[in-house]
């Protein structure tokens, strides 16, 4: 069980890996152009996690339902399922992205950006919500074609996605050759840029490797029945994912109230986190189809034999992600940045928040396996316990009493209570027989 689950995760270890670091290089290189460019990508943070997290939570409910459908062996459903959620997605995040473009200003000055960074987060927003699109199609296929039990091909994408955002990044940021200094608008060049690669390389797979893209013309009723069907699980997990950057956006602006360079700082330590963390992340991908097909085989046992040794795979994870990060905390700092006040606060968040990932990262897992078990409406209750009841009235009591350092424990804190919740809740579906 547990090597079958890691040659299923170790490649996605290695795409997530290429994905975040070079989402890193993004704010190292802006970080360059001046703290100000810092923080209006700090605030950027959690409305591009919007979008994200919406395709993502689509993303889950369509892998989950492709691997049932693989294991019941039906031929025809995967790529009905896998069509159908592609055109889906699209539509919604077409929609999502034509109110943003038209909502930039207010709903950035609702998130405590002032008239020094708006301009800034304009010259982001505005290119990125128009290219956004091209993210929707990798995201939605590569969660079929995991489906499949290939996660090294997805991470293949990934990368190629990772390395040109990366080689893209100072040539369009600071001009560098026959290429303009674009600033701000640069860097979202640059992203969409790598969108434009993995929507290209993805589509080409679908197609014509995996056979998953149906070209006949399907009813109405055919459409309705596998919309409900992704829907059932992918609604909630969008909802699920969705409460991540709505608590970032009021997180967000509570720290705002520390001013400018506490905001690019949190924006920074966000970007490390997500890099520190990106084992439990490749656990959860693989978790979600190979749940998902013994699911659908009806195979409990092993499900139950997967989630004991992702948790255990999780806790040594999250230790050796926090104990690196206390040792380089500053070095990382001041490598991103050289404010002083900007390079303290990086080092407070890598100090304090990494001191919860290994209960982070347990909650993420179980979350994961309930979706792949078509059940998401339990990870729906452990992401709204954390971010909802616990997260933000916490990091808002911190910032109270105790200011930056306060804000920050009380996102650990939440972390905390809701990995040992989602560990309690898992043991007793897991003694009552339910999962």
């Amino acid at each position: 069980m547990g090597p079958t689950l890691l040659r299923l995760a170790l490649p996605m270890v290695v795409g997530i890996a290429a994905v975040l670091f070079f989402n890193l290089v993004d704010t190292f290189w802006v970080g360059q152009l001046g703290a100000m460019e810092l923080a209006a990508m700090g605030f950027t943070f959690p409305v591009v996690m919007v979008v994200t997290n919406l395709t993502i939570g689509l993303s889950i409910g369509s892998t989950a339902v492709i691997a049932a459908s693989l294991g019941e062996g039906d031929p025809e459903a995967p790529r009905r399922l896998t069509t159908d959620a592609l055109l889906f997605a699209l539509l919604i995040v077409a929609a999502v992205c034509a109110v943003g473009v038209a909502t930039i200003d207010p709903l950035f000055r609702a998130l405590g950006a002032d008239a020094e960074t708006l301009p800034l987060i304009r010259e982001y927003m505005e290119p990125w919500y128009l290219g956004v699109g091209l993210l929707v199609i990798p995201m939605v296929g590569n969660g079929a074609i995991r489906a499949t039990g290939d996660t090294l091909t997805p991470s293949l994408v990934m990368i190629a996605a990772g390395l040109t955002n990366a080689g893209l990044d100072p040539l369009l940021i600071f001009g560098w050759g026959p290429f303009p200094a674009l600033g701000l608008r640069g860097a979202a060049y640059a992203t969409l840029g790598s969108y434009g690669i993995s929507f290209v390389a993805c589509g080409w797979l679908l197609v014509r490797r995996e056979h998953l893209l149906s070209f006949h013309r399907p009813t109405a009723a055919a459409i309705a029945a596998s919309w409900r069907r992704i829907l059932r699980i992918g609604l909630p997990a969008a909802g699920t994912n969705l409460l991540t950057p709505l608590a970032a956006g009021a997180i967000t602006r509570l720290v705002a109230q520390h001013g400018p360079q506490a905001v690019a700082a949190y924006g920074a330590g966000v970007r490390v986190e997500g890099l520190a963390m990106m084992g439990v992340y490749a656990l959860t991908a693989a978790l979600t189809p190979f749940v998902g097909q013994n699911h659908g085989a009806g195979q409990v046992d092993r499900i139950r034999e997967t989630l004991r040794f992702n948790v255990k795979a999780a806790a040594v994870w999250g230790l050796a992600a926090a104990a690196v990060l206390a040792l380089v905390a500053d070095p990382l700092a001041r490598l991103l940045n050289e404010d002083p006040a900007i390079v303290r606060t990086t080092r407070l968040f890598l100090w304090i928040v990494p001191a919860s990932y290994i209960p982070y990262g347990i909650a993420l897992l179980v979350a994961a396996m309930y979706n792949a078990m078509e059940k998401p409406l339990k990870a729906t209750f452990l992401a709204a316990l954390r971010l909802i009841a616990l997260a933000v009235p916490l990091a808002w009591l911190g910032s109270q009493l105790f200011g930056i350092p306060g804000l920050f424990a009380g996102i650990a804190a939440a972390n905390t209570v809701m990995g040992i919740t989602a560990a309690l809740v898992v043991r007793r579906d897991l003694v009552a027989h339910r999962v």
